[in-house]
């Protein structure tokens, strides 16, 4: 299939190219918010209608193909940044898609973050009723919502695969445990350098935000997976549907970073420590996500541990692959 990739070089965005290209897939990646000097935040829908078409081979837009929107924001940037890139970038997309013959189907990677508040110990179904608590969750939840209209209105096939927390190779330092793994890399190479060799071992101090939230986490690699299936599927059975890409299960935040630190083989005690004046946190304790959906309609389950998305994550950064992350997670 002919794939236009949004997004292609962020921490998500990178993994599917290499996925897509790999399963045979011909893959044309539009960075961030631009291709071949086109800005699609500011471009008319018709001139991003025609790049897409273009890109996909198909100039007449009438021959089918696929839109990938990885594209996003999630760290370093303020609830306007996030509004433009995760609710008037998707709307923007979907408004071009809309004026082909026949347009590409769209994939939209969503995030757990668009549901809010989960109830402690239940998986949340995509049934449940999004009440976002976070700029991140309201933004990405627009970009959702655009898409479903669209779909449930037969003008642009699409698909929207709701995400949880994304860990493995390259994960950005904006995120926990991307920053968390940098830090040891740090702290390794500093023992590395030290007069003694690093025998001394004195145990070095990682100073850390209270980690009181349970979070549902997926490896990177099986979002790809999920991403070729939706592909793959047949448009009736996808189209215009919500499905949820997580591990299953809610993970405390304290015990995954004591795993992390535990996994790197250094000498390190966490401290919790609030920052005098720093914004006070909003998202939820409780994240967990049905994933009967994506079994059903996909046959996708998640095919890697979390030591295992751990252990290639802390491998990427003590070889410097981190990224400062600007895509959704």
């Amino acid at each position: 299939m002919n794939v236009v990739l949004l997004g292609a070089g962020g921490f998500l965005g990178a993994h599917l190219h290499r996925g897509l290209t790999g399963a045979g897939h011909r893959v044309v990646s539009f960075a961030g918010t631009g291709a071949g000097g086109l800005d699609l935040a500011s471009a008319p829908p018709g001139r991003i209608a025609a790049a897409v078409a273009d890109a996909l081979g198909d100039p007449d837009g009438t021959g089918g193909g696929a839109v990938v929107n990885a594209a996003g924001r999630a760290w370093n940037t303020d609830e306007a940044g996030m509004h433009a890139g995760n609710a008037e970038l998707p709307a923007r997309i979907v408004r071009a898609l809309a004026l082909l013959a026949r347009p590409p189907r769209l994939v939209q990677l969503g995030t757990v973050h668009e549901y809010g508040a989960g109830t402690t110990g239940t998986p949340t179904p995509e049934t449940a009723p999004p009440a976002p608590v976070t700029p991140y969750g309201r933004t990405k939840l627009l970009g959702t919502e655009a898409v479903l209209a669209a779909a449930g209105t037969g003008r642009v096939p699409g698909t929207v695969l709701r995400i949880a927390n994304v860990a493995g190779p390259g994960a950005p330092t904006g995120s926990l445990l991307g920053s968390v793994a940098a830090r040891l890399a740090d702290a390794a190479r500093a023992l590395d350098a030290a007069p003694d060799g690093g025998t001394g071992r004195t145990p070095v101090e990682l100073r850390l935000p209270p980690l009181r939230a349970w979070r549902d986490f997926v490896d990177v690699r099986d979002v790809t997976d999920a991403v070729l299936r939706t592909l793959a599927a047949p448009l009736d059975r996808v189209s215009g549907r919500v499905i949820n890409i997580g591990g299953g299960a809610a993970v405390h935040t304290r015990e995954l970073v004591q795993r992390l630190v535990d996994l790197s083989g250094l000498p390190v005690r966490t401290v919790e420590e609030t920052v005098p004046g720093a914004p006070a946190r909003h998202d939820t304790e409780w994240q967990q996500l049905d994933i009967t959906r994506a079994a059903a309609l996909l046959g996708w389950h998640p095919g890697h541990s979390l030591d295992h998305a751990l252990r290639d994550l802390l491998a990427a950064s003590s070889a410097g692959n981190g990224t400062a992350g600007r895509t959704t997670r």
